[in-house]
């Protein structure tokens, strides 16, 4: 029976390992997973998160989905599962991805526009494609972590209790 543990968490590590080389890939972070607060939970019908703390004790949330997800989705998402988001990681090498894709939307909406306000773009930097997402989590809320599931009522339930609330330092 000891055989079949060590083959799982070695599958466990290998998948760990995966996605930290995957996030270092995609978005130029060094993701030293420490700990899985939540590993490949659904979070839509289509969708998967993994919830992890690095070494340097920051806390992230990773999604990806079969379909496709625009940043107004990974918001919702991060919502529901009862976090705080702090930081939404662009694509490695575009650090102002979200407002670049923003501005293009608008400006296929208002072609005559010249003064763009930050205000304006709002909205349609949530249209911007953002699948896989890393998300930094600042808090998790009530210390509860959710995750989708059809049958629940709410469609959500509790996935796993965990405290977190990052600390800003200057």
């Amino acid at each position: 029976m000891t055989s079949g543990t060590i083959i799982v968490m070695s599958d466990k590590m290998y998948e760990e390992l995966a996605l930290e080389r995957s996030i270092k890939e995609k978005f130029g972070v060094d993701a030293d997973i420490r700990q899985a607060v939540v590993f490949k939970v659904p979070v839509s019908h289509t969708a998967e998160a993994t919830l992890f703390l690095t070494s340097k004790k920051q806390l992230f949330l990773y999604v990806t989905g079969q379909s496709k997800l625009l940043l107004s989705d990974i918001k919702k998402i991060v919502a529901r599962m009862g976090l705080k988001a702090e930081v939404y990681m662009p694509p490695k090498g575009h650090p102002r991805y979200f407002d670049e894709i923003g501005e293009a939307k608008f400006r296929e909406v208002f072609p005559g526009r010249s003064h763009i306000h930050e205000s304006d773009l709002v909205f349609y930097k949530t249209l911007t494609p953002y699948n896989p997402a890393l998300v930094l989590i600042s808090e998790v809320n009530g210390g509860e972590v959710y995750q989708f599931d059809a049958d629940a009522t709410s469609s959500w339930r509790l996935a796993a209790k965990f405290t977190y609330r990052r600390i800003r330092t200057s």
